[in-house]
C-alpha cells in the first residue's frame, strides 16, 4: 500500500513590514526588488509631495487630497491614516488582485497602519523593523536631512512611542547599519517559515 503524504498547500501571505520612520523599511523593500524576489510589493497611496528621486507608481501613488477623499468615499482603501498632516493608505483592489495571483504580498506601513491591518485581517504576518537603539534612530532621521528641525523633533518623539509597541507584532528584526542584506535574509526566512506551518494563515479580503 502506498502511504499518502500530508497535503500541504501554499497559500499566499499578506506581510506587513512596519516600524518607526528611519529604521529602513523602504530600503529593505528596495533591496528585495533589486534581488528580484518573487513577491508583490504594494504601492501605498499618499497625499504628501514626492521626495527627491521618488517616482509616482513606483515608490508611492502620489494623490491630491481630493483624489484621496474620493477613494475613502468609494471604500477603495484597505486602511488609511493621517501621518504628519498627510494621508497614507493601501488600495484594496491592488492587494486583492495580488493575492488572487498566488503571490505573497508585502506592504510597508507605519505602526498605526499595521495595527489597523492586524485588527481587520488577523491572518496578516506583521514584522517590526528597528534600529539597535533610539539614539541610532534619531541619528538616521537627522542624516536624511528631509525634515525641518520641528518636524524632526516630532518624528523622533513619535518613533520613541512606536518602539514601545513592538510586542504587538509577530516578529522583530533589527536592521543594523551596513547589514541591509542580512535584514532582507531574515525577512525572507520569516516568510518561508510561515509557509512551513502545518496550519497556514489564509487571507480573505
Amino acid at each position: 500500500m502506498t502511504e499518502t503524504l500530508f497535503k500541504h498547500p501554499r497559500y499566499p501571505l499578506l506581510v506587513v513590514i512596519s516600524g518607526p520612520s528611519g529604521v529602513g523599511k523602504d530600503a529593505a523593500l528596495e533591496r528585495m526588488k533589486e534581488r528580484q524576489l518573487p513577491y508583490y510589493f504594494v504601492v501605498t497611496a499618499t497625499t504628501r509631495a514626492p521626495r527627491p528621486g521618488e517616482v509616482h507608481g513606483r515608490d508611492y501613488l502620489f494623490l491630491s487630497k481630493d483624489q484621496f477623499a474620493e477613494m475613502i468615499e468609494q471604500d477603495e482603501l484597505l486602511e488609511y491614516a493621517v501621518v504628519y498632516d498627510d494621508f497614507k493608505g493601501v488600495p484594496k483592489q491592488q492587494v486583492r488582485d495580488a493575492l488572487n495571483s498566488g503571490l505573497d504580498v508585502l506592504m510597508r506601513l507605519d505602526v498605526q497602519g499595521a495595527a489597523t491591518i492586524r485588527a481587520a485581517i488577523p491572518g496578516a504576518v506583521t514584522i517590526f523593523i528597528s534600529t539597535v537603539s533610539e539614539d541610532e534612530l534619531a541619528e538616521r532621521l537627522a542624516t536624511r536631512k528631509t525634515e525641518t528641525a520641528e518636524s524632526l523633533k516630532l518624528r523622533v518623539a513619535t518613533a520613541r512611542r512606536e518602539m514601545q509597541r513592538v510586542r504587538e507584532f509577530d516578529y522583530y528584526v533589527i536592521n543594523r547599519q551596513g547589514e541591509l542584506d542580512q535584514t532582507v535574509d531574515k525577512i525572507m526566512a520569516i516568510i518561508e517559515a510561515e509557509h512551513c506551518r502545518t496550519h497556514q494563515r489564509q487571507i480573505s479580503l
